[in-house]
């Protein structure tokens, strides 16, 4: 038979860990009188519902041994999946051991992700999440889909049976060509998840190890979307992974490459405010244009938005707490492009959603939970690092600083020191950011040098007629030199936060104590290339 006509269905193999739908397939391959082969809880499932199903065990003569892990790994299964129907060899030596051809396998596997991200997950119970028996199956069929079907997911249910109905039990070859390629990704990524548990060194029962990153690295994502193209017109885009789990779009066009950019570093930005009071931040091209905290969030718009009122037009807002009625209102008086909140109250995204231009997503887990390493391509290659980590909360940061300066900051300037140091470390770099009160004053972000950005800050604030007069400043990196602390000082600053480590450390805190400026060392850098 060639190997693109359409095939017939005789024989189902059918063995999932998710049942949804499981039932409702088999009555559809029962109908066209296809054989159903089944493993322990599936087959129960099945014969609960009152199909008839022949049990694994049955076929290879073999009962299931070692509490399940061994059932289908056995020539009577496996030389019925890869036999070649067109193959004499092949066919004679099924018939000289008394095998049948298996001609379609529906297999979803143990859900290892999920226990491995188990709170206080033991090795031994995770390693029990490992599908030896599935994924063995999966390959065998897609590697034969000349002949077989292989089924990995009850999305694909639906289509698979109507086809077989339409075809009069037939699986055509574009349809098995799909399963397959489908079913050599599902096993992919399955392994690249496993791999990625056992490189961690965090796991009580895992060698340890000084590396930290694995090797090699495998990246093994589904494309969630195509998008209209990448970040210009004549590129081409799409965005892989998951990112639902994050987040969904509740109103409106589809998201362009760049908007998902945007959205990623805003609920990156927000993720250090999620213990903070009612937190707004306004982001354009990934860096923060003005962040507030306040006591509601529409005194955090107003605040953040008086930071730069230029910026924000076509913008990115985010908050950390239910969106109200009044603070979208407040918002909607200028375009922005989209809005971003935990969740929306009564009516507010009706609100926001007669803009047909705008975007409102609703964020659903904090950028904290992903345990992803940051990947970046460059010429030749890939660079991976682990992620710059959400920073802790107040008091707990605190106990790692080291104030040099003779003066120590109050306790009004010490909140205004972690609420810039939040922000800066969101900033490309070089990044300087003035705040006070919990509100931005002035930003300078991206510029070639820490003079530049400094200069860029003050120039912002004074375009928006703040003063910075009793207002703090951050630096994601140390003050190579003493000009640029006694510029902060003399713009009204009075006090600095940074990480330190420049050969003039001394002379920055010697320039520090002559304006009796506070200062704190973090000790450790935030660039943002």
């Amino acid at each position: 038979m060639p190997s693109d006509a359409a095939v017939p269905i005789r024989r189902a193999l059918l063995s999932v860990y998710d049942k949804a739908g499981i039932v409702d397939l088999a009555r559809r391959l029962r109908a066209l009188d296809i054989e159903l082969i089944s493993t322990g809880g599936t087959a129960a499932t099945l014969r609960e519902a009152g199909l008839s199903v022949t049990d694994v065990a049955d076929v290879t003569g073999v009962p299931e041994v070692l509490d399940g892990r061994v059932k289908t790994l056995h020539p009577a299964i496996h030389a019925g999946l890869l036999a070649r129907r067109d193959n004499d060899a092949d066919m004679a030596a099924l018939d000289e051991h008394g095998y049948a051809p298996i001609d379609l396998v529906v297999c979803n596997l143990y859900p290892f992700s999920e226990a491995a991200q188990a709170v206080d997950a033991a090795p031994k119970t995770v390693v029990e999440y490992i599908d030896i028996g599935g994924p063995t199956m999966l390959r065998a069929a897609a590697k034969n889909h000349a002949d077989v079907g292989a089924v990995t997911a009850p999305a694909q249910y639906t289509p698979v049976a109507d086809e077989l109905e339409q075809n009069e039990g037939r699986l055509t070859a574009p349809t098995r060509r799909a399963l397959a390629e489908d079913a050599f990704a599902h096993t992919a990524a399955y392994d690249r998840q496993i791999h990625g548990y056992f490189s961690r060194t965090d796991e009580a029962d895992v060698e340890d190890t000084d590396d930290v990153l694995p090797d090699p690295i495998n990246i093994s994502e589904p494309r969630a979307t195509s998008l209209r193209y990448g970040e210009n017109p004549h590129q081409d885009g799409a965005l892989y992974g998951r990112p639902e789990r994050f987040f969904d779009k509740l109103h409106g066009q589809a998201l362009s490459f760049n908007n998902l950019l945007d959205t990623s570093s805003a609920l990156a930005l927000i993720d250090e405010f999620r213990e903070a009071g009612p937190t707004c931040a306004i982001l354009k091209h990934t860096n923060p244009c003005g962040v507030a905290t306040a006591n509601s969030l529409e005194a955090a718009w107003q605040q953040a938005f008086a930071t730069d009122t230029q910026s924000p037009y076509g913008g990115i807002v985010v908050v950390n707490q239910a969106l109200d009625r009044t603070t979208a209102e407040a918002i909607d008086e200028i375009f922005t492009e989209i809005i971003i909140a935990p969740a929306f109250e009564s009516g507010v995204l009706e609100l926001l959603s007669e803009r047909d231009r705008r975007r409102v997503i609703r964020h659903k887990a904090a950028a904290r939970e992903t345990e992803r390493l940051d990947v970046r391509s460059v010429l030749g290659g890939l660079l991976a690092q682990t992620r710059d980590s959400v920073l802790p909360p107040a008091a707990q940061a605190r106990t790692a600083w080291k104030v040099p300066t003779s003066r120590g900051p109050t306790e009004a300037e010490h909140a205004d020191l972690d609420f810039a140091w939040r922000v800066a470390k969101h900033v490309k770099s070089n990044a300087i950011v003035y705040a006070r009160d919990q509100t931005t004053l002035g930003i300078g972000a991206g510029q070639m040098s820490r003079i530049d950005a400094s200069e860029l800050a003050v120039f912002k604030a004074q375009k928006s007629e703040l003063d910075l007069t009793g207002s703090v400043v951050a630096s994601d990196a140390f003050f190579p030199f003493a000009d640029g602390l006694e510029a902060a000082a003399s713009e009204g600053a009075r006090a600095a936060i940074q990480p330190g480590g420049s050969i003039r450390d001394d002379e920055v805190i010697e320039a520090a104590d002559a304006h009796d400026m506070a200062m704190i060392l973090t000790g450790q850098r935030h660039f943002r290339h």
